[in-house]
């Protein structure tokens, strides 16, 4: 890296680059320059590795040189995405003034530049930098008088939360929400309680000093920020939670540059009020994400029938975030039940809403001052769309409450909506300096300053036609380029007609043309200059008038964007329902878990796209009585689908979503476990088998008697008899401990003994038949008990070799036999692995094909015979 010079050791532009770096030195710097965004020094060097592009070097006066690299500002939002997903924090410096400003100062002065915002992951309005269907958060972290809180914005949509969080419940609160950026006070990231869920987010993590996260500057802030002298009046919030809030307008007028965003009111998150899962549970699920990483093969990639962004941001934020306010999710489900019954009104719905925009975004760019013509459009049009809305739901006649509220904040628009569309044009452009986006009639002013433009370039035409007549030139030609304006070209066989006379004035020479001007085509480039760039004020004028409008409708126009997100994920879940024979589960405060016909979603929709059958339903009562499911029998015999499809149900019932079964009554889970399948985590030191067992710990150390537990194969990555030991204690441990609702699939059949003396446990099997030496898996769940795995059966079907097969069905035999240990000891002495399966081939005589190859007499056949012949010996071989 260069080494950083003073201002006084640099050239005047180096210096001013120099002194606004200071002052940013975490960011990278994307200092203007003309049509470029330029980088020096290490931000060129960190910036072209990551976007693959070009690193070169410019001179300064002391002989050494800068690295560089640049991107074109017309390009610059791609270029910035690639840098936010590195994560990088990015400070824009714009050219503050015209460069013909700054010649004026003399020929030495340098164009003034200042950084107009500050980019950061968590800091994104922008549709290009965002994914339109996910939520964008910025959360803090902060303790204040022994407690944490935490509180998370997404400023794209004014969304703005806050709660007490316990030290064990950070990492779930933080898988929940997968901010894109956490700010925390140094001195969490050294509490070692805190340790494990800050090292699974650090790459997200940004410590910043303690100092900032004092809480009665932080209310202060919140006061200013909302207008009030005190808080009250949104809440009752603790110091902790006014801490991390506080932090988050701090952090939000640093990066704008004092610009602060349209942000709701502060809510408090109650505790409890949502259904705790972990990142381990989460991930296992796949609830939001395959572990493919992909949205597509997760419970949310098949349950969306959201037609618009906002939508899908509200149904993710939901699955993210499950209920456990029975009153609230009955109340969901009447919304969702009301459309799903009026099948015309659930189409009518639906068709609107995918004619309806994003308001919620365009709304927050627009007051943020990065909007553009295209945000006013999706405004009008999103507000003409909850029109039609609102009369649609009102000739719906009686409507659950949070219908009839939704449709009263739809409102009525009509003023501002109807001053949209007289002012906007038919085509618009993205930005606003390109013009052209006032429609014609709207400003008398406007329409006479673009007819002396529009004028002003018929004379250039008719100017050009006069000029080749003069010359008897027919190319000649008059164009125009951002460097020379408007010029007179023609080749250079007729320069010498130019330049003779006739009042041509020589500018440019080039290797076949040259370039020239008169006095005449100078005074019309003045006007037409002087026309479009009034023209062009104007309509900003009037752009900015336009936004003073919407800023004045704000409050309203956020509300009209949360009640059409809302209706869109109701009616969705209605066609989901719909289309998916879903039924309407019933919630409430008991230890229920009673579903009948259940189906695991995923799994089902996966078959019916690929016709490859229908799903078996299974039931599950994990009653008081039968509260702890114990479930043996075969691998590929559904045993995880089984567990999985229960946790899923419980997850979409308590969303106010309607389930795939036929009946379900759910007691609400508090919290929801599951610790099915496991891989290395080697970037901590963790095997396989660690992993499971820290999952594990977890579960039995923060199970309650409202908890919803999965486990799969506890103890199976270690020797067996500690595996089961592992799995004997679990198994207690769920029972008499945590007293919670768990289903539990097993191969150590041997736990089965301990329905005896555990009154809540119920042994139930996935159900196979074997028929002509195959075993048929039927996928159902049926009372008792397995009496086999039937591992080396799947061990067959994939494919191990027929010598393993057949030497791993000796070894189980003779370990069914009798005393363990000396059976291993045997085997061992043995060791015919190779000889295994030729040796049993002999001891059976030859087969039925070696009987047929050795009665063969090849020099008697014909041809055709011998085919015939092929054809069945390969019979025989198939057993055919």
């Amino acid at each position: 890296m260069e080494p950083v010079q003073s201002p006084g050791d640099a050239s005047p532009l180096m210096a001013q680059y120099l002194a606004v770096k200071h002052a940013h030195p975490e960011h990278l710097l994307f200092y203007r320059m003309g049509d470029f965004y330029e980088l020096f020094f290490e931000d060129a060097v960190k910036a072209a590795a990551a976007l693959g592009i070009a690193l070169t070097k410019r001179g300064r006066h002391d002989g050494g040189d800068i690295p560089m690299c640049g991107v074109p500002v017309h390009a610059a939002e791609g270029y910035l995405a690639k840098l936010i997903r590195h994560g990088f924090k990015v400070a824009v410096c714009e050219q503050m003034e015209d460069p013909a400003e700054a010649r004026k100062r003399g020929s030495k002065s340098v164009v003034r530049r200042d950084v107009v915002r500050i980019i950061t992951p968590g800091t994104l309005t922008e549709d290009s930098l965002l994914d339109a269907r996910s939520h964008n958060y910025l959360a803090a972290l902060a303790q204040a008088g022994g407690l944490l809180g935490l509180a998370w914005v997404d400023i794209s949509t004014g969304d703005f939360q806050v709660q007490t969080i316990a030290p064990s419940d950070v990492a779930a609160a933080f898988a929940r929400l997968s901010a894109s950026e956490i700010l925390l006070p140094d001195a969490l990231l050294q509490r070692p309680e805190l340790a494990a869920a800050l090292a699974e987010w650090r790459p997200r993590l940004s410590a910043l000093p303690g100092a900032r996260f004092d809480s009665d500057s932080a209310q202060r802030r919140l006061q200013s920020a909302f207008g009030v002298k005190a808080l009250d009046g949104f809440g009752s919030f603790g110091r902790a939670e006014v801490a991390a809030a506080g932090v988050l307008v701090d952090y939000l007028q640093t990066t704008q540059l004092g610009r602060l965003p349209r942000l709701e009111p502060p809510r408090r998150l109650a505790a409890g009020a949502l259904m705790e899962i972990d990142a381990a549970t989460r991930r296992n699920l796949e609830l939001t994400r395959s572990l493919a990483g992909d949205r597509q093969g997760s419970l949310l990639g098949v349950i969306d029938r959201t037609v618009t962004s906002a939508g899908a941001r509200r149904l993710a934020a939901w699955l993210a975030a499950p209920l456990t306010d029975p009153p609230v999710i009955e109340a969901r489900l009447d919304m969702v039940e009301a459309i799903l019954r009026d099948g015309r009104l659930r189409e009518d719905l639906r068709g609107s809403l995918n004619r309806t925009p994003d308001i919620e975004r365009a709304l927050s760019r627009l007051l943020l001052g990065r909007g553009g013509p295209r945000d006013l459009a999706s405004l009008r049009d999103g507000l003409l769309s909850a029109g039609l809305l609102r009369r649609r739901l009102g000739e719906a006649g009686d409507l659950p409450a949070g219908l009839a509220e939704a449709r009263q904040a739809l409102g009525d628009h009509g003023p501002l909506t109807d001053e949209l569309g007289r002012a906007l044009a038919a085509e618009l452009p993205i930005v606003t300096r390109d013009g052209s986006f006032i429609a014609a009639g709207y400003k008398a002013e406007l329409d006479e300053l673009r007819a002396l433009r529009d004028e002003s370039r018929r004379l250039v035409l008719e100017l050009e036609a006069r000029y080749r007549g003069e010359t008897a030139i027919a190319s000649l030609k008059i164009r125009h380029n951002n460097v020379l304006g408007y010029y007179v070209e023609t080749t250079a066989a007729h320069i010498e007609k130019l330049t003779a006379g006739g009042g041509f004035i020589h500018r440019q020479t080039m290797a076949n043309a040259a370039r020239f001007t008169t006095v005449e085509l100078g005074e019309l480039e003045r006007r037409i200059a002087s026309a479009g760039d009034k023209a062009l004020a104007l309509e900003i004028e009037l752009f900015a008038g336009l936004v003073g409008l919407v800023s004045a409708a704000a409050e309203t126009i956020a509300a009209v964007g949360a009640a059409l997100s809302l209706l869109d994920v109701l009616a969705g879940l209605a066609e989901l329902a719909a289309e998916a024979d879903y039924c309407r589960p019933r919630v409430d405060d008991s230890a229920r878990f009673e579903v009948a016909g259940g189906r695991h979603p995923v799994v089902e929709a996966a078959l019916v796209s690929q016709q490859a059958g229908s799903f078996v339903a299974n039931d599950c009562d994990l009653g008081p009585r039968q509260r702890l499911w114990l479930v043996t029998g075969p691998n590929m015999a559904g045993k995880s689908t089984f567990l999985r499809q229960n946790a899923l149900i419980a997850v979409l019932a308590q969303i106010g979503s309607y389930v795939p079964a036929k009946e379900a009554h759910i007691g609400v889970v508090d919290r929801l476990f599951s610790r099915v399948g496991a891989a290395d985590d080697l970037a901590r030191g963790r095997s396989t088998f660690m992993v499971e067992m820290v999952e594990t710990a977890a579960i039995l150390n923060q199970a309650s008697p409202k908890a919803l537990v999965i486990l799969d194969e506890i103890g199976r990555g270690t020797a067996t008899f500690d595996g089961l030991s592992i799995a004997w204690a679990t198994l207690e441990h769920l029972h008499e401990v945590n007293g919670c609702r768990a289903l539990f699939a097993t191969h150590y059949h041997e736990l089965v003994a301990l329905g005896a003396r555990l009154p809540a446990l119920a042994p139930h099997a996935m159900r196979v038949k074997e028929w002509q030496g195959d075993v048929v898996f039927l996928h159902e769940v049926a009372p008792g008990a397995a009496d086999r795995s039937y591992g080396i059966h799947v061990a067959k079907l994939a494919g191990l070799p027929a010598a393993a097969v057949t030497r791993a069905e000796e070894v189980l035999a003779t370990l069914e036999q009798g005393e363990q240990a000396g059976a291993l000891a045997r085997l061992a002495d043995d060791l015919p692995l190779f000889a295994a399966a030729p040796n049993s081939a002999r001891s059976k005589g030859p087969s039925a094909v070696e009987r047929a190859l050795a009665a063969l007499e090849p020099d008697q056949l014909t041809p055709r015979e011998a085919l015939e012949e092929l054809y069945r010996l390969r019979r025989l071989a198939r057993g055919e």
